[in-house]
């Protein structure tokens, strides 16, 4: 009897004791959705936790230059780096792309502490200024209220257009909407073209007293000013930033003329350090999560192999009439081992499509956010666990079942 004659024999086995095949299979089902749904559940949530920081901007990182306060550290000196300059990021934004799938964007603070002026309306002189270009917003997880964003014709054109942020927009413009409106910045005329969300920061709400420019406007209204330009580089999955960081470390040493062996004369702020600390816990929770299932399935394991003892004893005098007509042990044991194993499948196909169901249900639940995950990773480790199961369940019996004597098994009634 072969492999496939005794999967078949298997089959004959299980349909011809189906009250008793469901039930055993329902049991394995069951740890296996422990296993599964836990684990699924625990993905939604990661994926859910993951697409709300990317919309915080936390997939991305900021390539800046050396800061002045930051010049000395343990007493001692740093290195005095030049900034960075707008060719040098125009030149990283032009290398980095072409090797990686990430969005750059370019942006410069034109002012720190400036003043708007609407009418005879005025602003505290805290507002910053930046320059931005046309992907700034998306990286950064800015939402507009009204308006536009700022386009490349902008750019292009140094239009003399701005954005505020929302505590700007409710000062200049308390009762009417500030789309259209034209406000004086720096001295200049600029038209108001779109409303930030707010947003609010940890360092103060400065996020919602920005303005926003055009980058080549920014340029323009700096004069003979010596401009720092930040760089902004989103990555698509938060799982490939160490990645994408290292290449963008490499391209913008190669642009910096930094040798390899050299401190860096620029900065790297990493934005998605929320992501990686939940990350971790999600990890600890998959560990929680498995060792449950492990236990679950353990006590479907036993009450499998004592199933199995009382398919052999029943099966007796079936056991003695195949060992008359010449079946050795070893095929004794294969069958009853593989309609062990052939149970374990059965359940764990109907437990993992029964988790992803339930995992991705409590995924929803706890975040509207969540998208349905299929963790097929965890799919193909339920069914190794079903075949693992299903030998360990199986050999004893499986083992006592071919020790039988043929002749006593015979008389068995």
């Amino acid at each position: 009897m072969n492999l496939q004659e005794n999967v078949r024999e298997g089959l004959r086995s299980i349909q011809g004791n189906m009250l008793r095949t469901v039930l055993t299979a329902l049991i394995i089902a069951i740890g296996i959705t422990s296993l599964v749904g836990i684990l699924t559940a625990i993905d939604g949530m990661q994926s859910s936790v993951d697409n709300s920081f990317a919309g915080l901007g936390a997939n991305s990182f900021d390539i800046k230059g050396p800061r002045p306060w930051r010049r000395r550290s343990g007493g001692v000196d740093d290195k005095d780096f030049p900034p960075i300059d707008y060719r040098q990021a125009k030149l990283y934004k032009t290398l980095f792309q072409g090797k990686t799938p990430a969005t750059i964007s370019i942006y410069t603070n034109v002012a720190g502490a400036a003043q708007l002026k609407y009418k005879s309306i005025k602003t505290n002189p805290n507002t910053l200024i930046r320059g931005i270009d046309e992907d700034f917003l998306t990286i950064k997880g800015y939402r507009l209220l009204a308006g536009r964003d700022i386009n490349k014709n902008d750019i292009d054109f140094t239009n003399n257009v701005v954005i505020l942020g929302s505590e700007l927009s409710t000062l200049l413009f308390p009762k009417e909407s500030p789309i259209d409106k034209e406000i004086t910045l720096l001295g200049l005329r600029f038209k108001v073209i779109g409303v930030l969300e707010k947003k609010g920061s940890i360092n103060g709400g400065g996020d919602d007293r920005v303005a926003l420019v055009p980058l080549e406007t920014g340029r323009q209204i700096a004069g003979n000013r010596t401009l720092t330009f930040d760089i902004t580089t989103s990555v698509p999955n938060v799982s490939d930033m160490d990645y994408i960081l290292g290449e963008a470390e490499a391209v913008m040493r190669r642009v910096r003329k930094d040798p390899v062996s050299k401190p860096m004369s620029f900065e790297i702020e990493r934005s998605d350090a929320l992501a990686k600390d939940f990350e971790e816990v999600t990890g600890y929770l998959r560990v929680g999560g498995f060792g449950i299932g492990i236990i679950t399935l353990l006590g479907a394991a036993i009450a499998l192999m004592n199933i199995m003892m009382v398919s052999v004893t029943e099966r007796t005098r079936e056991i003695g009439i195949r060992k008359a007509i010449g079946a050795t042990p070893f095929k004794i044991r294969l069958q009853f081992l593989m309609e062990a194993i052939v149970i374990c499948i059965l359940g764990g196909i109907g437990g993992i499509i029964l988790g992803i169901s339930v995992g991705n249900v409590i995924a929803k639940v706890i975040s509207d956010k969540s998208s349905f995950i299929v963790p097929w990773g965890w799919m193909l480790m339920g069914i190794i666990v079903c075949v693992v199961v299903g030998i360990i369940s199986g050999i004893y019996p499986a083992y006592k079942a071919s020790k039988l004597d043929p002749i006593e098994s015979l008389r068995y009634e």
